[in-house]
């Protein structure tokens, strides 16, 4: 594509969130002394936010580019050639989340550290006294320079990474080569456990108090309707499906599944994560809430769409004698990857703590040969059959511990629901507090704060920060013998193979 081209198609597609400002339609070029009150401007409000306490810990930040935010998915672009109109989408969904998690911070500064903010950014330049409007302002204008410089565009593929939620100085201080063995033994022994409870007939099921079937809000899609909204959905240079809006509604409700919880104590019983006038985040509201969200896969080329739910529980209880697992706030995040006709390939899922990850693919998908060793690869404890428009999964979750005990995708309406209501799980990152102003129900370093288990004075060797605590979308490493994470691009493709399907 032509250079002129290029400058044009950047210019018309960069939309930011906060502010909704183009770049000129064909930018002229910016001088570096143009942009250093957009540095300086971009400095002064990150350091705000840093001292305050209110960093959103979601999106990597991109080194050099203070505009811009990262995450996995869209890092593993920055391995390939991109050009033209494929480099400008690439650069938009980065100025999307730079945006965004910028709007998220300075939503939760209080209203006196947000005045003195402005305060300083009148004083840098008068058009700066909003901020939001500012970082519109200035990341239009940094992104053009960036787009029309070669140079900046190969530092930003170079710089556009994210960092992975280990940490090595642990492993190195832990002896992690020598105390992964005992780990990866552990493991394997919980893997023999769990096999052994689906194979268990759920006709005989192990009841402590009462199963509690909570389902989501009546609707569902056509196979029809699914296949042509994701060739809607997909228009665009990356050929991401991104379906908006009343389509993205009915597609969470189409593949929502049914939660049937072993209800034996108040921690049993779901519900909506906030503040609720408490020192740490806290499980109260009317009614069960599910949170949604979606997130994308790599495979052979093509992106594939995730749909995201997890349930919130107000704790794990304690048992009997020395209990590390217990705690403060529970949750499970039950994830359905679809297939590029929009049928289901492969569930899999995790505890919110990132602990406890299982997959269960369906017909469509087979499993690729695992390299032997100790690391951790794809625990599949149950096969389900091809899953269709009409089934619904149906997931049976154990008293207090909330352990997946059943996974069987069933046609029939389920009797004698509570109907869950859906929230947007960006939601959690600025809860309204009540007394006045908001606050993100994480840590900068993604951890919900008082979910801290006794675990992580045992398991610290193996790197992974405050093991057992609830933690934000984004910063979920998913095994203790090895690196894995949740929102890894290509980990669908690292485990399974398609079948049945065009996926090429």
């Amino acid at each position: 594509m032509p250079r002129a081209a290029s400058r044009l198609l950047l210019a018309l597609s960069i939309v930011l969130i906060a502010g909704c400002a183009l770049a000129p339609r064909q930018p002229p070029p910016v001088a570096r002394e143009a942009r250093e009150p957009c540095y300086e401007m971009f400095r002064r409000v990150d350091l705000a936010i840093a001292e305050a306490g209110v960093a959103d810990g979601m999106a990597a930040r991109v080194a050099g580019f203070p505009y811009l935010r990262v995450d996995r998915f869209l890092a593993s672009y920055a391995r390939e050639e991109l050009a033209g109109a494929r480099f400008a989408e690439w650069m938009n969904r980065m100025i999307a989340l730079g945006a965004s998690g910028h709007a998220v911070e300075l939503g939760n500064l209080s209203e006196e550290k947000a005045e003195a903010l402005a305060h300083q950014l009148w004083d840098l330049d008068r058009r700066y006294a909003r901020p939001r409007g500012a970082i519109a302002e200035c990341a239009a204008r940094l992104a053009a320079a960036d787009f029309n410089e070669p140079g900046r565009r190969a530092a930003l593929k170079q710089a556009a990474q994210v960092p992975d939620d280990y940490l090595t100085w642990q492993r190195v201080a832990g002896l992690y080569w020598l105390t992964r063995l005992p780990f990866a033994q552990g493991i394997r022994s919980w893997h023999d456990e769990v096999r052994a409870e689906f194979a268990t007939p759920l006709e005989r099921p192990t009841v402590q108090g009462r199963l509690e079937t909570y389902a989501p809000p009546p609707g569902r899609l056509t196979g029809r309707e699914i296949a042509t909204l994701f060739e809607r959905a997909s228009a665009n240079p990356l050929g991401i499906p991104e379906p908006r809006g009343a389509e993205l509604d009915a597609l969470y409700r189409t593949f929502a599944p049914v939660f049937v919880v072993d209800a034996a104590s108040s921690a049993d019983r779901p519900g909506e994560l906030g503040w609720f006038g408490a020192e740490v985040p806290q499980v109260g509201g009317a009614g069960p809430v599910v949170y949604r969200r979606i997130s994308h896969a790599r495979y052979r080329g093509r992106v594939l769409l995730q749909l995201n739910y997890a349930i919130w529980f107000p704790e794990r209880p304690l048992g009997a004698g020395w209990d590390i697992l217990g705690g403060h706030l529970d949750g499970v995040l039950w994830r359905v990857t679809l297939a590029p006709d929009g049928v289901p390939w492969v569930y899999d899922s995790i505890h919110l703590c990132g602990c406890y990850h299982q997959f269960f693919p369906t017909a469509s998908a087979a499993l690729r040969p695992q390299e032997a060793g100790l690391d951790e690869t794809a625990f599949v404890p149950l096969m389900l059959p091809a899953v269709g428009p009409g089934d619904r999964i149906v997931l049976r979750l154990a008293a207090g511990t909330h352990y997946l005990r059943g996974v069987t995708p069933e046609a029939a309406v389920v009797p004698r629901a509570i109907e869950y209501r859906f929230a947007d799980d960006d939601a959690l990152r600025s809860v309204p507090l009540p007394e006045g102003g908001r606050r993100s129900v994480f840590r900068p370093d993604g951890i919900v704060p008082g979910s801290e288990r006794g675990e992580r004075y045992l398991f610290w060797p193996m790197g992974v920060p405050e093991p057992g605590a609830m933690r934000q979308w984004g910063r979920h490493a998913t095994a203790f013998v090895g690196r894995r994470h949740f929102d890894d691009a290509g980990l669908m493709e690292r485990y399974f193979v398609m079948k049945g399907v065009n996926s090429e």
